[in-house]
């Protein structure tokens, strides 16, 4: 879906942060600086604007991060808009329906131009529309303490334009808000116990109605107005299927489907963190999704979770369920099982869009498309410390993490990259274990001395 530019995107400098926090009058909700943790150590100027927005506007702190790192990954996309027009991290939204960038603006008197930009202001701004949510809901001091209480709140925030979706939506933060998280840029939120109160939308139920084109699959109808209606595949034969990424998060990007004024559609999306799948357009129908008419006519068009620059979206729960529906797709329809069937939007003539981007690994996609699904396991061997765990390939690679000695470890697939002399040999092959996670195979008891049988190359 996405509409950025073709360049890996740079991470918006936080430095001009700490002038805002001043000029605001920042501190954390206990009145200390806000460039100052609890302990006494320097915090990040992130830190502090979360700091500073929980304790301004009296919202759960653990809450406003979780629905930033549920939308974006705590991302300011540098001050691009998502596909629904929303801005930052906290992803303030400004479309013909939906409002708060305007309504952040206008509480909080920052400009917009800051809003969009500024991770400060963007925090700011998100934390009072939420505030004025929870005021409209009748929530008091007491009330605002348990977050529970917030469910409300934050359905809203998402800007849904049915219950069903307003639901997802609210789920989706409060599961990560359950299972605790720890986000690229620092901040973490420890897993809370949890039970929101849904209130009417309690009987919106949890998933509505399944997909009758696709039984694992949610069906969440998009507006009228972004699809057409047709009798595929008779007179219309399908060929083709499109590999998208949202630039938005999964609840946010079915919601844009239900807006009218979208004019864009997709027959499936997926959820990142699960690999969960909803249908929002029914595949005999045409899905507004390429850019490119004649594409559309022959084509599915698949929706993925997440921004093409931030390869943390495309986890293996997400690859392996979207290669089931594609590998159903082929066979339902006889396309075949290539690249020149299976594309990216990039790829669509006359595309502007850049998605799936260059972190989506195709090679192992299509393994996964064409049955190659081995998963193979290994013993990890250091003599004396733990292991490096790599965010790539290669020695070169940031180190990531760190896996202990005699561990099993689950490799997925294998690849050449960096020789490495170890307990098992020299080798180039490097195993990855994760999603952006490797270990070199000289240290791990597998085919140390080759590829493992069944497990795909990456």
């Amino acid at each position: 879906m996405t509409a950025v530019g073709t360049s890996r995107r740079a991470r918006l400098a936080l430095g001009g942060a700490f002038a805002l926090l001043t000029a605001l009058g920042g501190t954390t909700a206990a009145g200390s600086p806000a460039v100052a943790d609890p302990a006494g150590a320097p915090s990040t100027p992130l830190a502090a604007a979360f700091d500073t927005a929980a304790g301004r506007y009296d919202v759960p702190r653990d809450l406003l991060v979780t629905i930033g790192y549920t939308e974006t990954r705590l991302d300011m996309n540098a001050g691009s808009s998502s596909a629904a027009g929303g801005y930052g991290l906290m992803h303030l939204v400004s479309n013909p329906q939906r409002h708060t960038l305007d309504e952040a603006a206008a509480r909080t008197g920052l400009d917009p131009v800051a809003l969009r930009t500024d991770p400060t202001a963007n925090v700011l701004g998100a934390a009072a529309v939420l505030r004025a949510y929870a005021d409209q809901a009748g929530l008091t001091a007491t009330a605002r303490d348990d977050l529970a209480r917030w469910y409300g709140p934050v359905a809203r925030y998402g800007g849904a334009g049915t219950a069903v979706s307003a639901r997802r939506y609210a789920d989706a933060v409060f599961d990560v808000l359950r299972g605790g998280f720890t986000a690229e840029r620092g901040e973490t939120v420890a897993a809370r116990a949890v039970t929101p109160q849904r209130g009417e939308l309690e009987r919106a139920g949890e998933m509505g109605t399944l997909s009758t084109d696709y039984p694992p699959a949610a069906w969440a109808p998009a507006s009228t107005s972004n699809y057409t209606v047709a009798g595929r595949p008779a007179g219309q034969p399908i060929d083709r299927v499109v590999i998208h990424v949202t630039q938005g998060s999964y609840a946010g990007s079915i919601s844009w489907f239900q807006n009218p004024a979208a004019q864009v559609s997709a027959h499936y999306t997926f959820r990142s963190s699960d690999g969960a799948v909803t249908q929002s357009v029914r595949e005999k129908d045409i899905a507004w999704h390429a850019g490119n008419w004649t594409y559309n006519t022959r084509s599915i068009g698949i929706e993925h979770e997440g921004y093409v620059d931030n390869p943390a979206w495309f986890t293996d729960a997400m690859y392996r369920a979207s290669a089931a529906l594609t590998r159903s797709l082929t066979a339902k329809y006889g396309i075949p099982r290539d690249r020149a069937h299976i594309v990216g939007h990039v790829e669509v003539p006359g595309a502007t869009h850049t998605d799936p981007g260059p972190n989506w690994n195709w090679t192992y996609y299509m393994q996964l498309v064409n049955g190659i699904t081995g998963v193979g396991s290994g013993t990890v061997t250091t003599g004396s410390g733990n292991l490096n765990v790599r965010s790539g390939p290669g020695t070169g690679y940031p180190v990531v993490g760190s896996v202990a000695p005699g561990a099993t470890v689950s490799v997925y697939c294998q690849t050449a990259g960096t020789t490495v002399t170890g307990p098992y040999g020299t080798t180039d092959v490097w195993n990855r274990i994760g999603t952006n996670r490797w270990v070199s195979d000289a240290y791990v008891l597998t085919g140390h001395d080759g590829y493992i049988p069944g497990v795909p190359r990456c």
